[in-house]
């Protein structure tokens, strides 16, 4: 999976994986391009301390996403 700078960028930017400790609701789309770049960033919204990083599934992994 890769991910560009903006929008038209060649530039890919490098991914870090980092250890979960909090979950956090974004808003995303799945707009990718043909090359595989998702097109729009993603948006915060807010951390969600209900829950843990255990009980979320990893990226890719479990259902689709609700929609809303």
């Amino acid at each position: 999976m890769r991910f560009a700078a903006s929008w038209g960028a060649r530039d890919v930017l490098d991914v870090i994986l980092v250890r979960p400790e909090l979950v956090a609701e974004i808003g995303v789309d799945r707009a990718v391009d043909g090359g595989g770049v998702f097109r729009h960033s993603l948006r915060f919204k807010r951390l969600r301390l209900e829950a843990t990083a255990e009980g979320v599934p990893r990226f890719g992994a479990g259902p689709a996403a609700a929609s809303g």
